[in-house]
C-alpha cells in the first residue's frame, strides 16, 4: 500500500462527482438533524408511545399535500385556537369562544370536537352554535356546567356525536336526515346536500350571573383525512416528528457502529500483523470464529435475553462488524513493517506500541475513511432490520421502528403508502451518500479502481 497525503486525498476527492454529491447529501441530513434536536424537544422520545400527546391528531391521514395534487380536495384535520371575548350587560357576563375556519373541500369533516377548561363558581349556562357561510346560524347544544359553591376548574369536550346536537338540528331543519352525521348536516347546502363552502364561525357562549367564567384553554379540532406534510399513523403520531428524528438517529447509530467497528478492527489487526508468529496466530483464530459467527441470529438472541436497548444494539453491531477490518488492516501491516523507516524504528529501541500508532497506523488512515463510510449504511439497514422485526428499541422513533409499526397494523394492506415509502426511501438516501463517500475514497486508496 503507497502512502496518500492529505492534500492528495482532497485533490483526488474533488474530483470525484460520486463523492461529491455523497457529501452534499450527507451535509443536508447533517443540517436537517442539528435543526430537529434544536426546535424539536428530545421529551417526544417520552411522547411517543404516550397516547395522551397524540389524542388530538386523526388516524392514518394523508399528507396534506396530497391535495395539490388530487381531483378532489380532501378535508384537512384542523386544530383551531379560540378567539375569547368578553361581554358585561348588568348582571349577566358573556365569555364567547369563537372558531373560524374557511371550508373549502369536496368532502364533508369526519367530526368536530370543542375541548375547553374553564374556571368558575356557581352556575353557568352554556350554549354552542355555528354561523354558516350563508350567515344562516344553527343551535348545537344548550346545557350547563357543573354547579360548584367554590371555584373550580372543569375540563369538558363536546362531540359532535352528541345525540343531542341530532335532535337539536332536527327541531331547526326538518328536512335532514338524522341517520347523517351532524358534520353532514352542518356543512351542506340546503338544497341538494351538498358540501357548502365558505367561513364557518363555530361559538361556544358561557353565561354567568353576577361571576363570570374565566377559559384557561380552548380549542376545536375540525377531524379531516388529510394532516401535516408526512400524514398520521394508526396511533395518530405525526409521521413528520417520527422521520425527522429518525435522522439524527441513524446518523448516530451508524457513524457510531462504523468508527467504533473500524478502530478495533485496524488496531487489532494491526497489532496482530505487527507481532505475528504465535501471537497472529492466536489472534487471527479468534478473529476466525467471531467472523464465523452468524450475526444476525445472535443480535437477534442478544436483543431478546438481555436488552433491546439502543445503545446495547450499537455495542452489539460493533462486536460483530470489526472483524472483516481486521483481516484486510493484518495484511496491510505485514507489508508495512517490513518497510526501513519500520526497521529503523526498532533498531532505535523505540516501544512496539510507538511504533504502531507512529509509523503503521498512519499509513492505513485513508483505507480507514474508506472503511467508515462505507460501513455506515449496514449498520443502518441492520438496526432497521431488528427494529423491523420488532427487536429494537420502541422508545426511539428510528426509521426502522416506524415501518414495524406499520407491517404490525396492516399499512401496506390497508393502502397507507405515507406511512412505508418515506422511511424507506430515508434509509435509502442515507445509505447512498456514504456508499458514494466510501467509493470515492475508496478509489483513492486503491489507484487501480480508478477509471
Amino acid at each position: 500500500m503507497s502512502s496518500v497525503s492529505t492534500d492528495e486525498i482532497k485533490r483526488e476527492f474533488l474530483k470525484s462527482k460520486l463523492g461529491l454529491v455523497g457529501i452534499f447529501i450527507l451535509s443536508g441530513l447533517i443540517v436537517i438533524s442539528i435543526t430537529t434536536m434544536v426546535v424539536i424537544p428530545a421529551s417526544t422520545f417520552q411522547d411517543w408511545n404516550n397516547p395522551e400527546k397524540w389524542i388530538s391528531y386523526p388516524k392514518t391521514s394523508v399528507p396534506i399535500w396530497v391535495n395539490l395534487i388530487s381531483s378532489e380536495k380532501i378535508p384537512e384535520h384542523k386544530i383551531i385556537d379560540a378567539e375569547i371575548n368578553v361581554v358585561e350587560n348588568g348582571n349577566v357576563f358573556l365569555v364567547s369562544q369563537q372558531f373560524g375556519v374557511f371550508f373549502d373541500y369536496d368532502d364533508y369533516p369526519s367530526d368536530f370536537i370543542f375541548e375547553t377548561k374553564t374556571k368558575y363558581s356557581d352556575s353557568h349556562l352554556v350554549e354552542i352554535k355555528v354561523i354558516q357561510p350563508d350567515g344562516n346560524v344553527l343551535e348545537l347544544l344548550s346545557t350547563s356546567l357543573p354547579h360548584s359553591e367554590s371555584e373550580t376548574i372543569h375540563d369538558q369536550r363536546y362531540f359532535s356525536t352528541d345525540n343531542m346536537m341530532k335532535k337539536n338540528l332536527n327541531l331547526q331543519l326538518e328536512r335532514f336526515d338524522l341517520s347523517r352525521e351532524v358534520t353532514e348536516i352542518v356543512f351542506s347546502q340546503e338544497n341538494d346536500n351538498q358540501v357548502k363552502k365558505g367561513k364557518y364561525v363555530f361559538m361556544i357562549n358561557t353565561y354567568g350571573v353576577s361571576q363570570s367564567a374565566e377559559i384557561l384553554e380552548s380549542k376545536m379540532i375540525l377531524g379531516g383525512k388529510a394532516f401535516g406534510v408526512m400524514g398520521t399513523d394508526e396511533l395518530r403520531r405525526d409521521l413528520a416528528i417520527g422521520l425527522l428524528w429518525g435522522m439524527p438517529l441513524a446518523l448516530l447509530i451508524g457513524i457510531s457502529v462504523s468508527i467504533g467497528s473500524v478502530v478495533v478492527g485496524l488496531i487489532y489487526g494491526v497489532y496482530s500483523g505487527y507481532k505475528g508468529k504465535k501471537t497472529d496466530e492466536v489472534m487471527m483464530r479468534f478473529n476466525d470464529v467471531i467472523y464465523a459467527l452468524p450475526a444476525l441470529p445472535f443480535l437477534i438472541i442478544l436483543a431478546v435475553t438481555i436488552s433491546n436497548s439502543i445503545f446495547l444494539m450499537i455495542g452489539f453491531l460493533m462486536i460483530f462488524s470489526w472483524v472483516g477490518i481486521a483481516k484486510v488492516s493484518r495484511s496491510m501491516s505485514l507489508q508495512i513493517k517490513t518497510r526501513q523507516y519500520v526497521e529503523a524504528a526498532k533498531i532505535m529501541g523505540q516501544k512496539d506500541s510507538k511504533i504502531i500508532f507512529r509509523h503503521i497506523l498512519p499509513q492505513l488512515l485513508p483505507y480507514a475513511f474508506a472503511s467508515i463510510a462505507i460501513s455506515v449504511p449496514a449498520a443502518i439497514t441492520t438496526e432497521a432490520g431488528l427494529s423491523f422485526l420488532g427487536l429494537g428499541d420502541p422508545s426511539f422513533p428510528t426509521w426502522g421502528q416506524i415501518l414495524h409499526d406499520a407491517n404490525t397494523y396492516g399499512a401496506a394492506a390497508q393502502g397507507f403508502w405515507w406511512w412505508i415509502v418515506p422511511p424507506g426511501i430515508l434509509i435509502a438516501i442515507t445509505g447512498l451518500a456514504f456508499v458514494f463517500i466510501g467509493n470515492a475514497l475508496d478509489s483513492i486508496v486503491n489507484p487501480k479502481l480508478k477509471r
